[in-house]
Protein backbone atom coordinates (compact mmCIF):
# COMPACT_ATOMS: atom_id res chain seq x y z
CA UNK A 1 0.00 0.00 0.00
CA UNK A 2 1.38 3.21 -0.97
CA UNK A 3 1.66 5.85 1.64
CA UNK A 4 0.62 9.16 0.03
CA UNK A 5 -3.33 9.54 1.03
CA UNK A 6 -3.11 6.84 4.23
CA UNK A 7 -4.01 8.22 7.85
CA UNK A 8 -1.73 8.79 10.64
CA UNK A 9 -1.51 5.76 12.60
CA UNK A 10 -1.40 5.67 16.15
CA UNK A 11 1.09 6.88 18.13
CA UNK A 12 2.26 8.33 21.55
CA UNK A 13 5.94 9.64 22.27
CA UNK A 14 8.09 11.90 24.39
CA UNK A 15 9.00 15.41 23.19
CA UNK A 16 11.49 17.87 24.20
CA UNK A 17 10.75 21.83 22.81
CA UNK A 18 12.69 24.77 24.64
CA UNK A 19 10.56 26.36 27.04
CA UNK A 20 7.86 23.74 27.57
CA UNK A 21 10.97 20.79 28.85
CA UNK A 22 9.25 17.36 28.36
CA UNK A 23 5.40 16.44 27.32
CA UNK A 24 3.51 13.92 25.39
CA UNK A 25 2.38 13.90 21.84
CA UNK A 26 -0.15 11.49 20.61
CA UNK A 27 -1.69 11.21 16.51
CA UNK A 28 -5.10 12.94 18.51
CA UNK A 29 -3.10 15.83 19.39
CA UNK A 30 -1.67 16.01 15.76
CA UNK A 31 -5.39 15.78 13.66
CA UNK A 32 -7.45 18.90 13.25
CA UNK A 33 -4.61 21.09 11.87
CA UNK A 34 -1.76 20.50 9.24
CA UNK A 35 1.57 18.98 10.70
CA UNK A 36 5.29 17.99 9.37
CA UNK A 37 6.87 14.71 10.58
CA UNK A 38 10.39 15.89 9.74
CA UNK A 39 13.22 12.37 10.41
CA UNK A 40 16.37 12.86 10.46
CA UNK A 41 18.55 9.85 11.26
CA UNK A 42 20.65 10.91 15.05
CA UNK A 43 21.09 14.14 17.06
CA UNK A 44 24.42 15.06 17.14
CA UNK A 45 25.51 14.48 13.49
CA UNK A 46 26.72 16.11 10.50
CA UNK A 47 23.92 17.29 7.81
CA UNK A 48 21.18 16.65 10.26
CA UNK A 49 21.89 20.20 11.96
CA UNK A 50 22.00 22.10 8.72
CA UNK A 51 18.60 20.69 7.73
CA UNK A 52 17.04 21.08 11.28
CA UNK A 53 18.25 25.04 11.30
CA UNK A 54 16.90 25.47 7.77
CA UNK A 55 13.66 24.33 8.48
CA UNK A 56 13.93 26.28 11.80
CA UNK A 57 14.21 29.63 9.55
CA UNK A 58 10.89 28.66 7.92
CA UNK A 59 8.95 27.41 11.65
CA UNK A 60 7.27 30.86 11.56
CA UNK A 61 6.32 30.39 8.03
CA UNK A 62 5.06 27.65 8.34
CA UNK A 63 3.19 28.49 11.51
CA UNK A 64 1.64 31.32 10.24
CA UNK A 65 0.07 28.41 7.39
CA UNK A 66 -1.11 26.92 10.05
CA UNK A 67 1.44 24.38 10.33
CA UNK A 68 3.33 22.35 13.20
CA UNK A 69 6.68 21.01 13.15
CA UNK A 70 7.98 17.89 14.25
CA UNK A 71 11.32 16.76 14.28
CA UNK A 72 11.37 13.01 14.40
CA UNK A 73 14.82 10.77 15.89
CA UNK A 74 15.00 7.17 17.23
CA UNK A 75 17.03 9.21 19.96
CA UNK A 76 15.12 10.07 23.05
CA UNK A 77 13.81 13.14 24.87
CA UNK A 78 16.92 13.69 26.89
CA UNK A 79 19.25 13.23 23.92
CA UNK A 80 17.03 16.07 22.33
CA UNK A 81 17.38 18.04 25.65
CA UNK A 82 21.26 17.47 25.95
CA UNK A 83 21.67 18.20 22.07
CA UNK A 84 19.52 21.87 21.84
CA UNK A 85 21.47 22.85 25.34
CA UNK A 86 25.00 22.19 23.64
CA UNK A 87 24.71 22.86 19.78
CA UNK A 88 24.32 26.54 18.82
CA UNK A 89 22.56 25.93 15.74
CA UNK A 90 19.92 23.13 17.58
CA UNK A 91 19.73 25.37 20.74
CA UNK A 92 17.65 28.31 18.51
CA UNK A 93 15.09 25.64 17.79
CA UNK A 94 11.67 26.24 19.26
CA UNK A 95 9.25 23.35 17.65
CA UNK A 96 9.04 19.96 19.20
CA UNK A 97 11.68 17.29 18.87
CA UNK A 98 10.25 13.56 19.36
CA UNK A 99 12.06 11.07 20.46
CA UNK A 100 11.26 7.70 19.48
CA UNK A 101 13.16 5.30 20.60
CA UNK A 102 10.32 2.58 20.28
CA UNK A 103 10.36 3.22 16.39
CA UNK A 104 6.55 3.65 16.64
CA UNK A 105 6.95 6.48 14.60
CA UNK A 106 9.47 5.28 12.12
CA UNK A 107 7.93 1.91 11.38
CA UNK A 108 4.29 3.75 10.99
CA UNK A 109 6.14 6.09 8.36
CA UNK A 110 7.95 2.94 6.76
CA UNK A 111 11.48 5.00 7.32
CA UNK A 112 13.27 2.97 10.02
CA UNK A 113 16.72 1.64 8.93
CA UNK A 114 16.19 -2.37 9.29
CA UNK A 115 19.49 -3.41 11.61
CA UNK A 116 20.52 0.13 12.39
CA UNK A 117 17.75 1.48 14.54
CA UNK A 118 18.14 4.59 12.67
CA UNK A 119 14.86 6.99 10.82
CA UNK A 120 15.87 7.96 7.19
CA UNK A 121 16.01 11.67 6.12
CA UNK A 122 12.31 11.77 5.31
CA UNK A 123 9.78 14.48 5.53
CA UNK A 124 5.79 13.53 5.60
CA UNK A 125 2.84 16.06 5.39
CA UNK A 126 0.00 15.67 6.92
CA UNK A 127 -3.64 17.46 6.35
CA UNK A 128 -5.88 18.60 9.15
CA UNK A 129 -7.86 14.79 8.56
CA UNK A 130 -4.74 12.98 9.01
CA UNK A 131 -3.87 12.25 5.47
CA UNK A 132 -0.36 12.28 4.63
CA UNK A 133 -0.11 14.07 1.78
CA UNK A 134 3.40 14.74 0.52
CA UNK A 135 6.58 12.44 1.58
CA UNK A 136 10.11 13.06 0.50
CA UNK A 137 12.89 10.44 1.04
CA UNK A 138 16.02 11.50 0.95
CA UNK A 139 19.39 9.43 1.13
CA UNK A 140 21.87 10.44 3.83
CA UNK A 141 24.29 12.82 2.80
CA UNK A 142 21.53 14.68 0.87
CA UNK A 143 20.08 17.15 2.97
CA UNK A 144 16.80 18.99 2.36
CA UNK A 145 15.86 22.48 1.48
CA UNK A 146 12.87 24.25 3.55
CA UNK A 147 12.30 26.63 0.95
CA UNK A 148 10.49 24.17 -1.25
CA UNK A 149 9.29 22.27 1.29
CA UNK A 150 7.13 25.35 2.12
CA UNK A 151 6.45 26.03 -1.45
CA UNK A 152 4.61 21.93 -1.25
CA UNK A 153 2.84 22.68 1.67
CA UNK A 154 1.26 25.97 -0.01
CA UNK A 155 0.88 23.66 -3.10
CA UNK A 156 -1.11 21.16 -0.77
CA UNK A 157 -3.23 24.08 0.95
CA UNK A 158 -4.74 25.27 -2.59
CA UNK A 159 -5.62 22.07 -3.64
CA UNK A 160 -7.63 21.41 -0.55
CA UNK A 161 -9.28 25.23 -0.59
CA UNK A 162 -10.22 24.85 -4.11
CA UNK A 163 -11.49 21.20 -5.35
CA UNK A 164 -11.07 20.46 -8.84
CA UNK A 165 -7.82 22.27 -9.17
CA UNK A 166 -3.85 21.41 -9.02
CA UNK A 167 -0.44 23.38 -9.59
CA UNK A 168 1.76 22.90 -11.95
CA UNK A 169 5.42 22.02 -11.87
CA UNK A 170 7.37 24.74 -9.62
CA UNK A 171 3.81 26.49 -8.49
CA UNK A 172 4.08 29.51 -6.43
CA UNK A 173 1.49 31.20 -4.55
CA UNK A 174 -0.73 33.63 -6.76
CA UNK A 175 0.58 31.21 -10.04
CA UNK A 176 -1.97 30.18 -12.54
CA UNK A 177 -3.39 26.74 -11.34
CA UNK A 178 -4.90 23.98 -13.39
CA UNK A 179 -8.63 22.59 -13.62
CA UNK A 180 -8.03 19.04 -15.28
CA UNK A 181 -10.59 18.00 -18.15
CA UNK A 182 -10.73 16.46 -21.32
CA UNK A 183 -10.21 19.82 -22.59
CA UNK A 184 -6.70 19.92 -21.95
CA UNK A 185 -5.80 17.12 -22.76
CA UNK A 186 -2.76 16.88 -25.23
CA UNK A 187 -3.05 20.65 -24.95
CA UNK A 188 0.03 20.81 -21.92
Amino acid sequence: MGIIGSQLQPFSATAFQAGRNFFEVTDADVRGKWAVFFFYPADFTFVCPTELEDLGEHYGTLQKLGVEVYAVSTDTHFSHKAWHDTSERIGKLTFPFLGDQSHTLANNFGVLREGAGLADRATFVIDPDGVIQIMEITCEGVGRNANELVRKIRAAQYVRENPGQVCPAAWEEGSETLAPSLDLVGKI
